[in-house]
């Protein structure tokens, strides 16, 4: 069995990956970390989520020693800060580790991008170079043969997988930028409570209009330019992207199926919904990303929807662990 820990378990995807990872057949959960000086290092999971009573009641560990650690396991699972896997997932890997990071780390390769987007200048380009884009449904050989994997975030995989197959089909006009305006549960600004992710002061609101840092992680993976509008609503868990784009001259309905159906066919995590578009209530605590369409006149409106915690980020990563070891995609995530 894999000896596998989670770096950053106490977040919400941390915690749903410890259920995974207890769930998985070829998974020994071998720890769970938080760093040094947090105030959960010393309790049980299970007295943070009382939902896992029963399932996971593995005590937090602080992390002092990343070669001890890594001397341990087999793989990692990074749920930490951007800056904080940027500075771990090199240790981690020289000491033979399959490293899954489910932060924005390591996920562009662009001159200038974590300077500008994420605040901080990028120390390892050979990592960059050498890493996985981990949207499962469309890399799966990068993914088989990567020791690290930079798992896509909620809003790109929602948004990507709605898109791409049209994009690489050649049916859209990209001359008219494909518009995602998509709505976000406020647990995708993680734990901690602020005021901008309270519920007493969450209103339905887009932000960072032309800023996002997902933006140009969408343009960059698609091979072409997006405007992203993103929303926060007053509502748990979830993500509903609704894109609208213009049709290539003479595209046809029968195609646009078409152009789907071949990508997604054979990968059991994306449900299609045809013209019955998906809704969130369908996904939430489910690995599955349902996506539907209209198509009227030369443009079509395509919509998807994920859970953000699950598809947008722990789920996809315990995907792409199964796609790298060659078990089934679905294992533990059902």
């Amino acid at each position: 069995m894999l000896k596998t820990t989670i770096i950053g378990a106490t977040g919400y995807t941390g915690a749903e990956l410890a259920v995974m990872v207890t769930k998985h057949p070829e998974l020994k959960l071998s720890g769970l970390y938080v760093s040094a000086n947090s105030v959960d290092a010393g309790k049980s999971i299970s007295s943070l989520y009382p939902k896992l009573v029963g399932q996971v009641e593995m005590e937090i560990s602080p992390l002092v020693d990343v070669d001890a650690v890594a001397k341990e396991s087999d793989v990692i699972f990074l749920a930490t800060a951007h800056e904080v896997s940027h500075d771990l997932a090199q240790s981690f890997l020289d000491k033979g580790c399959q490293v899954f990071d489910l932060s924005g780390a390591f996920r562009v390769k662009q001159n200038g991008f974590y300077k500008k987007y994420y605040g901080f200048k990028h120390k390892y380009v050979g990592l960059l170079d050498n890493s996985a884009y981990g949207l499962a449904e469309w890399n799966q050989e990068a993914i088989k043969g990567a020791q690290l994997v930079a798992v896509p975030g909620c809003y790109p995989t929602a948004s990507q997988l709605a898109i791409k197959p049209l994009v690489e089909s050649g049916l859209l006009d990209t001359s008219q930028w494909p518009v995602i305006n998509a709505t976000s549960g406020v647990s995708g600004a993680g734990r901690k409570a602020t005021l901008t992710n309270s519920f007493c002061e969450v209103s339905l609101q887009a932000y960072n209009i032309f800023a996002h840092r997902h933006q140009p992680e969408i343009a960059s993976h698609l091979g072409c330019e997006v405007i992203f509008n993103p929303h926060l609503g007053n509502f748990k868990r979830g993500i509903l992207a609704t894109i609208t784009m213009k049709l290539a001259a003479n595209t046809t309905e029968e195609q646009i199926a078409k152009a789907f159906q071949n990508a997604y066919q054979n990968t059991p995590a994306v449900r299609l919904t045809g013209d019955e578009l998906p809704r969130i209530q369908n996904v939430e605590f489910t690995p599955f990303c349902d996506i539907g369409w209209k198509v009227q006149g030369e443009h079509i409106v395509v919509v998807s929807a994920i859970d953000n915690l699950l598809k947008g980020a722990s789920s996809q990563a315990m995907q792409c662990l199964n796609i790298h070891y060659g078990f089934s995609e679905l294992t533990a995530l059902l």
